[in-house]
């Protein structure tokens, strides 16, 4: 099959690799949460190869993950996993999970579960890392931003840029402190967490 390609992840693949080669220095297994067309998993999985770089998306793109992976051939890229964060998770724990373009694709309710799965995925002292758009106390922090928005909200009203406050809130519920925020190319941020402690929530209520 032909690979998928997302423009988007030529662009930012670079910034992002900056932040990730210095929070994901001491980790070793790392899930990659909606891998989408499996291009930042071979770019990161190859520019750090002390890293086992587990994909994992709807079943639906791991053809396209797959086609990525087995070209590339690396060694720290086992098969992609299905996941759906409202669906089955894996029983394996991961010292960092890593997550770009996700939170606003996904609706609220599936935020919420993402992060009351944490717990049970990651060891003590793992490190999250999220990429995406996020609003300030509120507010778009670009008129790009905005128009985005309004541009997921008319595909699906559940989507949405997500405030960090919000975000971070949930973090915390997990057991995650935040310890940096970078400012990204085109509006974004990559925000990085670590697991502070054996935070439990129930999945099902996401408290």
């Amino acid at each position: 099959m032909d690979k998928p390609f997302a423009p988007a992840c030529e662009r930012n693949r670079e910034p992002i690799l900056d932040v990730l080669r210095e929070a994901l220095a001491r980790c070793t297994r790392v899930l990659e949460i909606g891998s989408g067309t499996g291009q930042h998993a071979v770019h990161f999985a190859a520019a750090m190869p002390w890293l086992r770089w587990q994909c994992s998306d709807r079943a639906v793109n791991l053809p396209g993950i797959c086609a990525w992976l087995d070209e590339a051939a690396l060694p720290n890229t086992p098969a992609p996993i299905e996941l759906d964060v409202a669906g089955g998770w894996p029983c394996a724990r991961y010292d960092a999970v890593f997550s770009a373009n996700t939170l606003h694709i996904m609706g609220w309710a599936e935020v919420v579960r993402f992060f009351a799965h944490l717990p049970g995925i990651t060891t003590e002292d793992a490190v999250l890392a999220i990429y995406g758009p996020f609003n300030q106390d509120g507010r778009y922090t670009s008129d790009s931003n905005a128009a985005f928005d309004r541009s997921l909200k008319l595909r699906d009203p559940r989507m949405g840029l997500r405030d960090a406050a919000a975000v971070d809130a949930l973090a915390r519920a997990a057991g995650f402190a935040l310890l940096e925020d970078h400012a990204m190319p085109a509006n974004n941020r990559c925000r990085v967490w670590r697991r502070r402690g054996g935070a439990t929530l129930d999945p099902s209520t996401g408290g």
